[in-house]
C-alpha cells in the first residue's frame, strides 16, 4: 500500500484543516484587538498570532506524533484524565461557550446590521436580574431550532454546504483585505491604556478566544483517520502530511487574523467604542462596500454559524452519547436547548465569562502540548507529566480567579491575587503560569527514573 500522498491530495488535506479552524466565531476576536492596540498594533497581533496560529499548529503536530488524540497525550497521569478532559474540552467548546457563541456571531453580524432590533422597548424583563434583548432571543431561538434540525441526522446536508462556505468565507476575507489596504477607513489611533504597555500579553491571551487548540486536540485524530482513509498509515508519513497541513492551516489563518487586526486598527473612525469585534467588522464592511457588502456578509456569516454550530452540537452528541445512556438524538435535543438559553447572555457577556475559564485551562494544555513533544528524553515521563501539570494548574488557576470581578471584592482572594502580582512575574498580565511551569519542566529532567524504567533501559 503507497504511503505517499498526490499534490492535489496533500493541499486538499491543508485545506481541509483550514476548514476546520476557520469559522464566524474567528473573525470577531481580531478586530476588537486590532482597535484597542491601536499603533501598538503589531506587538498585539504578535502575541495573538502565538496562541492562535502557532499553538493549534503545534497541537496538531503533537497528536500526529504519538499517532492519538488525548488518551495518547495523558497517558503518564492518573486515570480517567484523558477522558476527563475531552468532556471538559467538549463541553467548553460545545454548550459552555463556542457553540452558543455562533448563534450570538450570526446575530451581531448577520441580522442586527441590516434589521437592527425591534422598535421601542426591546428587553423582555424576566426578573429583577434577568433582562433578555428580545430580538436576540428570537434570533439565537430560531438559529438552535434550525440547528437541531440539521444535527438530527448528524449535519450530513450542512457538510456538503460548508464545501462551499468556507471557500466563500475566505474569498470575502480577501476582499476585505485588499480593501483595507487600499483604502483604510481611519489612521491608527493611540491604544487604549491597557494596550499601552502590555500590547503582546494582551494579544497572548486574546488568542485564547478562538480555542483552537482545543478543537486541533479534539480533532486531530479525525486528520488522522482520514489519511488512513487515503492509504497512509505508517507513522513517519502521517507524521509528514499532518506537519505538512497544519502549516498550509496555519498560513491561511495567519492571513485572515492579520488583515483582521489591521482593520481593527483603521476602524476607530467607523466603529468607535465597539462592544465586540462582530460590531467593527460590521461597520467596516458597511463604509468599504456599502448596503450590498453587507448583504453579503451576512449571508456568508449566517450559513457559515449555521455550519459551525451543526458540527459542534453533532460532535459534541455523538460523544457523549458513548458515556452516557442519552442516544444521540437525546443530546442533540439537549444541548440545543442549552446553547439557544446561554446565547440569550450577550455576545460581549459570553466572551467576558469565558476569559477566566480559558485563562484557567489554556496553560495546562500548552504543558501539556509541550510535555508530549519532551516526553522520549524524560528520565520519568510519569512523575514529571505529574509535576508539571500540578504547578500549572495551581498558578493557572489563580490566573483564572484574577480573570472573575466578583472575586476582587473578596478580602482573601484580594490578598493572594496582590501578593502575586507584586511578587510574581507576569501575574498582572495573567501569566503567572508561565515561568513556575517552565523552571519545573526543567528540573523534571533531574528525577531519576524508576526501577521498573531502568531495567527496561
Amino acid at each position: 500500500m503507497t504511503q505517499r500522498l498526490s499534490r492535489a491530495d496533500t493541499i486538499g488535506l491543508g485545506l481541509m484543516t483550514f476548514a476546520f479552524f476557520l469559522g464566524a466565531g474567528n473573525i470577531i476576536f481580531p478586530p476588537l484587538e486590532g482597535q484597542l492596540a491601536g499603533t501598538n498594533v503589531l506587538s498585539a497581533m504578535s502575541g495573538f498570532l502565538l496562541t492562535a496560529v502557532g499553538l493549534p499548529l503545534i497541537s496538531i503536530i503533537a497528536v500526529a506524533s504519538v499517532g492519538g488524540g488525548l488518551p495518547s497525550m495523558t497517558k503518564d497521569l492518573p486515570r480517567g484524565t484523558g477522558t476527563f478532559a475531552a468532556v471538559l474540552l467538549f463541553i467548553i467548546i460545545g454548550p459552555a461557550f463556542a457553540t452558543p457563541r455562533t448563534g450570538l456571531v450570526a446575530y451581531e453580524m448577520a441580522i442586527k446590521p441590516l434589521f437592527g432590533t425591534f422598535g421601542g422597548d426591546n428587553q423582555l424583563v424576566l426578573s429583577d436580574s434577568i433582562k433578555l434583548d428580545k430580538t436576540q432571543a428570537m434570533v439565537t431561538t430560531l438559529f438552535f431550532i434550525v440547528t437541531l434540525m440539521f444535527s438530527w441526522s448528524r449535519g450530513k446536508l450542512i457538510d456538503n454546504i460548508g464545501k462551499i462556505l468556507t471557500p466563500a468565507l475566505f474569498l470575502l476575507l480577501i476582499c476585505l483585505a485588499i480593501g483595507v489596504l487600499v483604502a483604510p477607513q481611519g489612521e491608527l489611533a493611540a491604544p487604549v491604556a491597557s494596550y499601552q504597555d502590555t500590547a503582546f500579553s494582551k494579544g497572548f491571551i486574546g488568542g485564547y478566544n478562538t480555542m483552537d487548540t482545543f478543537a486541533a486536540l479534539m480533532f486531530g485524530m479525525l486528520l488522522v483517520d482520514v489519511l488512513r482513509g487515503k492509504g497512509v498509515t505508517e507513522q513517519k508519513a502521517t507524521y509528514k502530511y499532518l506537519v505538512i497541513a497544519g502549516f498550509i492551516a496555519a498560513a491561511g489563518l495567519a492571513f485572515v487574523y492579520i488583515s483582521l487586526f489591521w482593520l481593527g486598527a483603521t476602524s476607530s473612525t467607523v466603529a468607535p467604542g465597539a462592544a465586540n469585534g462582530g460590531v467593527v467588522l460590521a461597520a467596516y464592511v458597511q463604509a468599504l462596500f456599502g448596503q450590498p457588502g453587507q448583504w453579503i456578509l451576512s449571508g456568508v456569516v449566517l450559513l457559515a454559524c449555521l455550519t459551525t454550530a451543526v458540527g459542534l452540537v453533532s460532535a459534541c452528541a455523538d460523544y457523549f452519547s458513548t458515556l452516557t445512556p442519552l442516544r444521540y438524538r437525546q443530546w442533540v435535543i439537549v444541548l440545543c436547548i442549552i446553547c439557544a438559553l446561554v446565547a440569550n447572555v450577550g455576545l460581549s457577556q459570553l466572551i467576558a465569562l469565558s476569559v477566566p475559564v480559558l485563562l484557567a485551562l489554556y496553560p495546562l494544555t500548552i504543558a501539556l502540548v509541550v510535555l508530549t513533544f519532551l516526553r522520549r528524553w524524560l528520565p520519568n515521563p510519569k512523575y514529571a507529566f505529574r509535576t508539571v501539570m500540578f504547578v500549572a494548574l495551581i498558578f493557572s488557576l489563580l490566573d483564572g480567579m484574577r480573570g472573575i470581578s466578583a472575586l476582587q471584592n473578596v478580602a482573601w482572594v484580594k490578598g493572594l491575587l496582590d501578593g502575586q502580582t507584586k511578587y510574581m512575574p507576569l501575574a498582572e498580565q495573567g501569566m503567572a503560569w508561565m515561568i513556575p511551569t517552565a523552571i519545573v519542566m526543567v528540573l523534571v529532567f533531574l528525577i531519576p527514573a524508576s526501577k521498573k524504567q531502568a531495567d527496561i533501559k
